[in-house]
This record gives structure tokens, sequence and C-alpha cells, in this order.
């Protein structure tokens, strides 16, 4: 019998969220069954990973370790080899430390996890697993168990091209886009978010694990498109037809949202605790920073030489093919990772800074780093400028940028080689912010509260909680005890139990994608921003 729910809003922000449960003049409220959610329960902002990126963040969720510790920095992993740098997709067995759905499995709890990211290919769980972030036409072979997928199929209305990204028709973004097009990409998202409720409501029905868990990636997608019509600062006091049909359009996602949370809610019965969170939040950024433009006038960084011609032009699209690795000593591979990577030489004759120079050249790049400044106001463009060792400690931290900024709007840096170093946006765009969403409620749940805010890695040791397993003594979040009433505490207290077990060796017998694969992928990254 199913005693815990968590349900994933990817990027759910309370700006948002708090205006979708407000009655609004002529809307009405938008989420009545979360604002009612809301309103009886526990509500708390969730400070993300340094870097607050999907997929860090979400494994955190997952592992209840923070990065430095379980692995993953990005979406991607970046090698230099020679005068080329090679991306290569982070996946699940890039994950270096335990995840819930295995500490569960093997403390007898049964577990249903959905569309998270990282996942694929799944290890074996005592459950079911549908990963999130692959192409639709892999998902049979990246399941488990791997009958699932079968009946996957007699889901009515089940179609695996509305379930999985859509790679070859979202990448359409990549282009200019006229208000058709935005209000049609926009639109597209809806059918997916259905599908995977769909799964959540079938498996959560017949399965009726311990721990059931589906993410709602909708919200995150539509964000990054679609802030200006959802932020209330941002909202045009004469809009547009288009505008108001973007506006009632987003309105009819979150309405959509609500009613499937409110049916996996009433579909686990009173006897559950529920609890949702977001792996970030969200805010708009107004500016385009150009870091590899600063560090390349700084002296960090050397182009090289072009001819103008239109290889040259095609070249300078890939990012990388004109710099010139023999002189360059510190640079940004992705846009998401916000993170300046400082090249050492680890052998004779290799470029980069001697290993003895890396402290007293590290605290000079982080002096012109802080030079960068507003013009007009005189006000720092990067706001924080974080050293790995300070946000990522860990047994993974020689992984991590070297460097991690915090533009002072939050938005993600651009690797391109163009001019001015700043620029503002034509439009404010939707860009992740460090504080998500942590809400909590159902038996033995505090009511009404807003509380202190949490880190991310509580959540996982929430979850073991409320499955009332132990906290192994490694794992780096807490347990939310204002969250719970002083009587369930009493009667339920909080244990500490053995450390996580390392991450399981799995085979690698599912193939890899193909390169015409993970090239869709990289598109779609490109076309939410976190690459270029």
């Amino acid at each position: 019998m199913t005693r815990t729910l968590f349900i994933g809003l990817d990027g759910a922000t309370f700006t948002v969220l708090d205006e979708m449960v407000r009655d609004q003049p002529g809307v009405g409220v938008t989420m009545p069954f979360l604002k009612h959610f809301m309103e009886t329960g526990v509500r708390s902002p969730l400070r993300s990973t340094p870097n607050p990126l999907t997929p860090p963040a979400w494994v955190s969720i997952m592992t209840g370790r923070t990065p430095g510790n379980h692995g993953v920095f990005d979406f991607i992993r970046a090698e230099e080899q020679g005068e080329e740098v090679y991306f290569t997709l982070y996946d699940a067995r890039d994950i270096q430390t335990e995840t819930v759905w295995s500490m569960a499995s093997r403390q007898n709890r049964t577990v249903v996890a959905l569309n998270f990211p990282i996942t694929a290919p799944p290890r074996p769980i005592a459950g079911s697993l549908v990963p999130g972030f692959v192409p639709w036409k892999h998902l049979r072979r990246n399941v488990t168990p791997p009958e699932l997928f079968n009946r996957l199929k007699n889901i009515p209305q089940f179609d695996p091209k509305e379930l999985a990204w859509d790679f070859e028709r979202e990448k359409q973004a990549l282009e200019f886009m006229s208000e058709d097009e935005t209000e049609e990409w926009v639109r597209y998202h809806l059918p997916r978010e259905e599908q995977w409720f769909r799964i959540a409501q079938t498996l959560l029905q017949e399965d009726r694990p311990d721990l059931m868990a589906v993410m709602f990636d909708g919200v995150d997608k539509i964000q990054h498109q679609a802030w200006r019509f959802l932020d209330p600062k941002l909202l045009s006091e004469n809009p547009s037809a288009w505008e108001r049909r973007m506006c009632n359009l987003c309105l009819e996602y979150f309405r959509q949202l609500d009613g499937y949370i409110r049916a996996l809610v009433t579909l686990a019965g009173p006897d559950v605790q529920v609890f949702m969170a977001s792996d970030h939040g969200f805010t708009q950024t107004i500016e385009v920073v150009r870091i590899n433009t600063f560090l390349h006038e700084k002296g960090y960084l050397t182009w090289k030489a072009s001819e103008r011609s239109e290889a040259a032009k095609r070249r300078e699209a890939s990012n990388f093919a004109d710099v010139d690795w023999e002189k360059t000593l510190a640079y940004c591979r992705t846009p998401s990772s916000n993170g300046i990577t400082i090249r050492v030489a680890h052998q004779p004759g290799e470029p980069g800074i001697a290993p003895d120079e890396y402290d007293r050249f590290r605290d000079r790049l982080i002096q012109d780093l802080e030079s960068l400044r507003d013009e007009a106001t005189g006000e720092r463009i990067i706001q924080q400028i974080l050293k790995r060792e300070d946000c990522f400690p860990g047994t993974c931290m020689k992984d991590a940028p070297d460097l991690t900024l915090v533009l002072r709007d939050y938005g993600f840096v651009s690797i391109r080689n163009l001019q001015p170093v700043v620029v503002p946006r034509e439009v404010p765009a939707g860009t992740h912010h460090p504080d998500g969403i942590f809400l909590a409620n159902g038996p033995g749940i505090q009511r009404g509260l807003q509380v202190e805010r949490r880190n991310i890695v509580d959540v996982a040791a929430t979850w073991l909680y409320s499955l009332g397993l132990p906290i192994p003594e490694d794992l780096e979040g807490q347990v939310p005890e204002s969250f719970f009433t002083p009587e369930y505490l009493q009667a339920h207290p909080i244990r500490r139990g053995p450390p996580t077990q390392g991450a399981s060796d799995r085979p690698d017998a599912i193939p890899e994608m193909c390169d015409r694969d993970k090239e869709l992928i990289l598109a779609q990254l490109q076309m939410l921003g976190y690459m270029e």
C-alpha cells in the first residue's frame, strides 16, 4: 500500500504558483487543489545545488548527496583531446552514489519512478522505472523491468512519441519562430504531461508501490519559453490578441497540471504523505554575458586569427573550433555550467599553468571577473564567484568547474565569440533561480505553515523517513522536522542507519544512442539555452 507520494515539478517557483492559487479578477483560481494543498500543509523554499541546473539538482534529490559526491554537474561532460573539446551526455552510469530507488528497494520497499532525468540506462529496482530525457524510440530498452513497456502500451491513448521529447519537432526552435510557431511550441507540451499522468495513474492504481514518484517537466519548459506571460511583473497592460492567447495557454497548462495533482493525491488515499518539490526556481534574465569574450579580453583565452570566410563563420558557430589551445589558460565550456575551467599542465610540455601556480592564477582570475561591472551603475555583473572546493566538496570535486559564476540576474552565460561582452536581451527570458519549492501534506504533517528554507538534499531524507526507513549516516540531507507534528515525530523517531551502498555496477547491456540521437538531444538543450 502506498505510503509516500512525490510529485516533482521541474522548475516550479512560488513566483508563479502563488499567482496560480490567487483569486485573480476575470480568471479566478487557476490551481484550486494546489491552493487547498498549500493552505492545509507545509511550504518551504528549497535551495538548489550551487549551479541550479536540472541534472545535478534532480540527482541530488534522488540521492541526498551534493554534486561533489554524486558526480553529475551538467547535462554533458566535456573532455579536451588535443585541439578539440568532446561532449558526452551524462547518464545514470555517471552517478557515483546510491539512489533512493535503490535504498528503498534493498529494504523491502517497492518503488515507481517516472520521468526523472539521468535514470537511463536503469539499474534494477523493486518496482518500475520509466526514465525521462531520452528520445522516444529508446524508451522500450530503457524501462525496468523490461516487460513494463508492454504494460504501458495497454494504457488507453499511450503514445511514446508524445511521452518523450520529440527532438525532431522541437529543434525548430533553433530557428527564428513566428508568434504562431511559438504558440504551437508551448501547446505541444501539454499532451506530454497527460501521457506521464496516465502512466502514473495506472501504476499507482495497479501496483500500489510504497514510494510513488513522478516528475512533470512542462513547468520548466513553458517557463523558459513563456516567462513573460507568467511573471506578474512582466505582463503587458495592453496585451495584443496573441499575448492574451499565450497567457491563456499558460493558464490552461497549470489548470491541467492541477487536475493531475488532484487525481494522483486522491487515488493515493488519505493515509499517504504527499510531498512536492522542484529542482530549482525561476526568474527573469535581462542580459547576455559573453564570458569567453571577456576572458579573451583579459588574456586568458586566445582565438585563432580568422580570415572571415564562410568556412570560418561556420567554425565560429561551433564555439571552440577557433580556440588557440596552446595559448588558452581558462575558458567556459557550456552555458549551463556557468563554470570556468582552468587548464593545468600536469605533464611537461602540456599547455596550461604549472600546478604550483594554480592558487595564485585563480585568485588573479577571480579579481578580473569581479572587475566586470555595469558601466552605468558600477554594479558587478557577476554577483558571486564560487571556488569548487567551497561549492562542490567531495570525492568528485576534480570533475567540477574550477569556478562557478552566479550572474546578477541568475542567467546562463554565453560562450560565443561575439562583442560586446554584455548586451541586453530584446525581451526578458526565463532562467533558473536557486530557490525552488518544497511542499508537504497528509497525516502527521503540520497544517498551514511556512517554514524555514530547506536544502535540496533534504528531499531524499524526507522520503526515507516517510517510508519508515533509517537515514543513512553518509546522507548529506536531514529530515525537516518542522514539516511534521510533534506527535508524529514522537511516535516515529528519526533513526540513523548504516551508510549507503556504492552505486552498483551494471553491465552495459543497453546499446548506446547513435550519434544522430545525441545530436538531437544537444539541439534540444541548445533550444532551452543550456547549449549554444
